[in-house]
């Protein structure tokens, strides 16, 4: 079975370190200093969806689909977590960017 580690745990922080980052921008970008829980969660699974294009990139190759299904399935599960608020560290960005903005 081939090793998955990078891509599992890129996965898992993706929301953590890219998405939340970039959905509190776009919220203050855009003036909203108080969205609701639900608003704030679709931007950060909207940032998190960019990352299909990425793996997009990775070559037509059998050893690169099982890859690619691995991420996605990971990913999937992980905007799951977040759309049903069990991702600790988006409500906590959330929190804090309603409570400090």
């Amino acid at each position: 079975m081939p090793d998955y580690f990078e891509i599992d745990r890129l996965v898992e922080d993706l929301a953590k370190v890219y998405s939340t980052a970039c959905a509190t921008s776009w919220f203050r970008a855009s003036g909203n200093r108080r969205p609701s829980r639900e608003e704030f969660r679709a931007k950060v699974v909207e940032f998190m969806k960019h990352f299909e294009y990425s793996l997009g990139s990775f070559p037509n190759t059998p050893e690169a689909d099982s890859f690619r299904e691995r991420a996605m399935r990971g990913l999937q599960a992980e905007i799951a977590r977040v759309l049903a608020g069990e991702n600790k560290e988006v409500e906590k960005r959330y929190r804090y960017y309603v409570d400090y903005s």
